[in-house]
């Protein structure tokens, strides 16, 4: 076998990988032009004495605010006690709605009893929880990663229960016709149908815990960004409040592309028109 006919594998393989980098660039690409777009006309408005920066810091301030709050180290420790607390909620708010949600979606008898009551509390806004939770948890970290996880949970049991009990029966049918064992059907048949809407309601729940985050700082934090926020409002400078939404928004779309990126490998058995086109 030739040198020539060796490389070729590698090269085939090394095409499709070079056109997903080439892919995602131009989709990150095309994701700045707006806020970048948005950045620039303010700035310049700003530059212009076309607007009053009072309340509202031209761009250059609020970057320079996060730049020397990452010299101080002081934006580094409080992204760092976020990331702790959301990703604490965040596991065990999903897993319970993922628990809950299975249940509630499998029987029809367990949905009747529990979606009721859990709906209902769905329905209580974030603070109502918090004096709660302070009473039983007290002010540490165990109230605050409690208030995250009732947050979580709600999307992830929502969309699990709904993944589960809208599965095509007819998919079932035909497993069921090919002699498939109960476990070959919940792993060939049935977690594929479920996994899209799980996917998004992970996704849904890892937003809302970084909502709830910011009510859950409030309740005696001295680090997060929500306690950046709330002394930023307290000090005056909207700057750096600015700067702390800035950073949850980075943050929130980090935590958001690792979801997409860790679950794209099992969804590629999808053939919709967006993979398509």
């Amino acid at each position: 076998m030739s040198e020539a006919t060796l490389d070729t594998p590698n090269q085939t393989n090394a095409q499709p990988q070079a056109a997903r980098f080439a892919v995602f660039g131009t989709s990150f690409l095309i994701g700045l032009v707006l806020p970048v777009t948005a950045t620039l006309l303010y700035e310049g408005a700003f530059r212009l004495g076309l607007v009053q920066a009072r309340l509202l810091p031209p761009p250059s301030r609020i970057f320079t605010t996060l730049w020397t709050l990452a010299k101080t180290g002081e934006l580094t420790t409080h992204v760092l006690a976020t990331t702790w607390r959301v990703g604490m909620g965040f596991g065990l708010g999903a897993f319970i709605g993922m628990l809950l949600g299975a249940l509630t979606g499998a029987s029809r008898n367990a949905r009747r009893l529990l979606d009721p009551m859990l709906q209902a509390l769905r329905a209580i806004p974030s603070l109502a929880w918090v004096p709660l939770f302070i009473l039983w948890l007290g002010i540490f970290e165990s109230s605050k990663i409690a208030l995250i996880a009732v947050g979580v949970f709600f999307p992830v049991y929502l969309g699990v229960m709904a993944a589960i009990a809208n599965v095509d029966r007819k998919i079932v049918e035909v497993g069921r016709a090919f002699r498939l064992s109960r476990l070959a059907l919940v792993r060939r048949v049935l977690l594929p149908a479920i996994l899209p809407d799980f996917i998004i309601a992970i996704r849904s729940g890892l937003g809302l815990g970084f909502m709830f985050v910011v009510a859950a700082e409030i309740m005696g934090a001295s680090e997060g960004l929500g306690y950046l926020l709330v002394d930023g409002q307290q000090l005056g400078k909207p700057d750096q409040i600015l700067a702390a939404i800035i950073a949850f928004a980075v943050l929130g779309k980090i935590g958001d592309w690792l979801i997409v990126v860790l679950t794209k490998p099992f969804l590629t058995w999808q053939d919709t028109h967006q993979r398509g086109a």
